[in-house]
């Protein structure tokens, strides 16, 4: 089962970091004013827009809009938090990278809803936006799993008391 975890853990490693830069500098655009990004990242946001089809990046509808707002004030902080539990091995990850996964499938499904209702969403944005939704569920799986190495906060000593040294009285 260590190895498993181990297994999740690079995996959620290498997508959380894409996402620590994805989210503030192309996502951002969104919401934030379009002076503060240089002129190649915008050219970056438009060229997928494009190439993808997403309608949503480019007309940028108020509910899309608030989601980008909870992702640059809520999730994003989570996923730096997670990248950093997993290098540093800390027993809170559990927790902050369910707390993440859920933060992040329940935001999938306003756009989902918009994406499939609209009939207007090409297969390769569903595609991308599906790979999104697998990561909020690897996310809440990954926050219900133990962690991969044993620590003094292993689940086998969380509210127990260390021996004492000395013998009761009888």
């Amino acid at each position: 089962m260590g190895s498993l975890v181990k297994l999740i853990d690079a995996l959620l490693f290498l997508l959380l970091l894409a996402i620590a830069f994805e989210t503030p500098l192309i996502e951002g655009q969104a919401c934030l004013p379009i002076t503060l990004y240089p002129d190649f990242l915008v050219e970056l946001r438009s060229w997928y827009a494009g190439e993808v089809g997403d309608y949503l990046m480019t007309e940028t509808p108020d509910f899309y809009v608030g989601i980008i707002w909870v992702e640059l004030l809520f999730q994003w902080p989570l996923v730096l938090v997670n990248l950093y539990g997993i290098l540093a091995g800390k027993h809170w990850f559990n927790t902050t990278c369910l707390s993440y996964g859920i933060s992040l499938f329940t935001g999938m499904v306003p756009i989902f809803a918009e994406l499939t209702r609209s009939g207007r969403a090409p297969e390769k944005l569903l595609t991308v936006y599906y790979s999104f939704l697998s990561l909020g569920v690897v996310a809440v799986l990954r926050g219900l799993l133990p962690n991969s190495s044993s620590t003094k906060f292993s689940s086998a000593t969380i509210g127990k008391r260390p021996a004492s040294g000395r013998k009761k009285r009888v």
